[in-house]
């Protein structure tokens, strides 16, 4: 593809001018021209490459660019609250020079409007560069002494683009496509599934979208990969991204899943949601809790070709440009003294190495490693952490690794290793100073193990791709996923091929002759059994053993991907013993089974199984997802494996 070439809009000087009004606010670069309301701080214009507007302002409801939240009061049950679409009550010129203007569009809080919106005072900065295609947003959010208790659901800034231009969504290379229209969405057009965000298409505009289905979580994406996303206008050939940076104030950890594009057509950059977590996404804030964090900056591109044949180089264009951004990172332009500069960050570096007797007499390097800085906490605990930053990295085949830019605070050193079980975490603090360059030298990480693996299900990875992931039914495809074994598990409906699979008996998996990659559904659900009416499922493992060591107890680890309202309870060759061996007690409310994914948050346990249980010849491991009232409701395994006891020091 060729090298896509930037066209400017039809205004031709180079100035950077600003233009206030009574209701308004005009930036223009000679590149594009900015509209914002004042003093609401929200985005009613981009004119770009002869376009008048790239924005939509005729939806029924949420239009053109803006923040906003979603809230809700203490003791409030579930992840959903009070829309809040932020606009501010002051507007302010942070800066404004020949090369750079920052606008600050300020909301304080109001007691005596308590109850319509967040206690929260939220400064929301733009911020436009001479030479720059595009314009740069962050906020700043507090939340003071003299503000009452609350719960914040979700934040974002999202983007409603006009219906009539741009149609192609980019978010990955493999995931690019034309989109329906919203009304195609709608009634009779559109069919609501088993959730308002599946609809299936009956009656599109388009025919060559009948019979697809939409689901905005289908184009999902983690927050280590969710860099750049948007969409193309096909005619002029125009470009609208959404580029991100850098994660350090996003939420979840590095493998976390939000949203990115989707019809309407919406971009969204997501800060804080429950998406693939649910109710421990929530953040909950007490009486006079003083709490400060910025999001952003994000940075909002926009590209051209005048050869519309190189259309969809803008993508590629679009991905280039996203690796200078995150090369800029942090940013020197942003005015804030929230938002620390290059010299005023720490680093950390080390090296990490695994620790398992049972495979290998040396130390291995830990090798792919997940290590990064997360506000202090128990291991693993950053995959819910949501006030603080947090800071990853991979490590080298060597286990090497080096975090750069931190911002000053007080961490914890977390970690996950691929191929191995459960959470490391550093048992000394870390603090980050301006210009610190922390060495914690060789770490070491024994992951959980009390003897040999006497079998194993899976990959320890913290994802179910591994197992077997069904078609779709014919009746309910996304056409995109076609064809593409690594993402066919974002195809809807997946949940109902269980019974289709299993019809008369639940799964069965003989350990030495099963293969998990064929014969291990990719997720534990429950069996229909009538309208609204489900029953749990069992799930077996047959294997066998030819004798049983007295010395001591087995171990059977468990390592689920996600669980969604759900209660696991293990037996041991009985199956219908009560209390069972084990029960995880009600866990998880990530919703991956519904929201096309295969993994959400992660869960370990440990079962001690006594040597009595077992016996000489088959045994019979009976895992229930013992709840059922939803068809959306169950578990996702990880990884599973028996442990003989522990070998004397003679043996290794």
């Amino acid at each position: 593809m060729s090298e896509p070439k930037q066209k400017h809009s039809q205004i031709s000087t180079p100035l950077l001018q600003l233009l206030q009004q009574e209701d308004q606010v005009v930036v223009d670069n000679g590149m594009f021209q900015l509209t914002l309301t004042n003093p609401g701080g929200k985005i009613i214009g981009i004119q770009y490459n002869g376009i008048e507007n790239l924005l939509e302002l005729k939806n029924p409801v949420l239009n053109g660019g803006f923040w906003d939240l979603n809230w809700s009061v203490p003791g409030t049950v579930g992840t959903r609250g009070k829309f809040d679409e932020i606009e501010g009550n002051s507007f302010k010129v942070i800066v404004e020079t020949e090369e750079q203007i920052e606008l600050s569009f300020t909301r304080t809080w109001d007691p005596s409007l308590q109850d319509e919106y967040s206690p929260l005072t939220i400064d929301i900065r733009f911020i436009i560069l001479q030479d720059s295609p595009g314009f740069y947003s962050y906020a700043i959010y507090e939340h003071k002494e003299d503000m009452p208790a609350f719960n914040l659901n979700e934040t974002r800034i999202a983007f409603m683009l006009s219906v009539e231009k741009f149609r192609y969504m980019a978010m990955a290379d493999d995931r690019q496509r034309v989109l329906p229209l919203p009304v195609d969405r709608e009634p009779p057009r559109g069919k609501e599934l088993a959730y308002p965000e599946a609809v299936l298409l009956v009656d599109p505009v388009e025919p060559e979208f009948k019979g697809e289905v939409d689901d905005k979580y289908q184009y999902s994406c983690e927050n280590k990969d969710n860099k750049v996303h948007g969409f193309i206008c096909l005619a002029p050939p125009v470009g609208f991204w959404q580029i991100t940076p850098s994660n350090e104030f996003r939420t979840g950890g590095p493998i976390k899943q939000d949203l990115t594009s989707h019809v309407n057509p919406t971009t969204l950059a997501m800060f804080v949601s429950t998406h693939y977590g649910g109710q421990d996404f929530v953040i909950p804030f007490g009486t006079g809790e003083p709490w400060k964090k910025v999001f952003g900056p994000v940075f909002i591109y926009l590209n051209s070709v005048e050869d519309k044949n190189d259309t969809l180089s803008l993508w590629d264009d679009a991905k280039e440009r996203m690796h200078k951004e995150v090369n800029c990172w942090p940013y020197s332009f942003p005015s804030s003294e929230d938002f620390p500069k290059d010299d005023q960050r720490g680093a950390i570096r080390g090296r990490l190495v695994v620790s398992d007797r049972y495979i290998s007499k040396e130390h291995l390097p830990a090798r792919g490693a997940f290590v990064g800085l997360a506000p202090p906490g128990d291991a693993g605990s950053f995959q819910t952490e949501c006030k603080g930053y947090q800071f990853w990295t991979n490590s080298d085949d060597e286990g090497y690794f080096s975090i750069q830019n931190v911002r000053p605070g007080d961490y914890n050193l977390y970690a996950w290793v691929p191929g191995f079980i459960g959470d490391y975490k550093y048992e000394k603090p870390i603090a980050i100073t301006a210009a610190s360059d922390v060495d914690t030298g060789e770490l070491v990480y024994a992951p959980l193990r009390s003897g040999p693996t006497l079998w194993e299900i899976g990959i320890p990875d913290r994802s179910a791709a591994e197992f077997y992931v069904p078609d779709p039914n014919p009746q309910y495809i996304n056409k995109l996923f076609v064809n593409q074994p690594a993402n066919s598990f974002r195809q809807y409906g997946l949940w109902e091929r269980y019974a289709d699979l299993y019809p008369d008996q639940d799964l069965v998996f003989t350990v030495g002759s099963s293969d998990y990659k064929k014969d291990w559904f990719y997720a534990q659900v429950t069996r229909k059994v009538g309208d609204n009416a489900y029953k749990p499922t069992t799930w077996q493992i047959k294997f066998n053993l030819e004798s049983i060591d007295q010395t001591g107890s087995y171990t059977l680890r468990i390592a689920l991907s996600s669980a969604t309202f759900s209660v696991l309870e293990v037996r041991v060759n009985e199956e219908e013993t009560n209390p069972p061996h084990f029960s995880s007690g009600l866990i998880g409310s990530d919703n991956t089974i519904a929201r096309h994914g295969v993994h959400g948050l992660y869960w370990l346990f440990n079962v001690e199984v006594a040597a009595g249980q077992l016996l000489q010849g088959e045994n019979i491991i009976y895992l229930k997802q013992a709840r059922s009232v939803s068809a959306l409701h169950g578990i996702m395994y990880d990884y599973i494996r028996l442990e003989a006891p522990p070998l004397s020091a003679a043996h290794y």
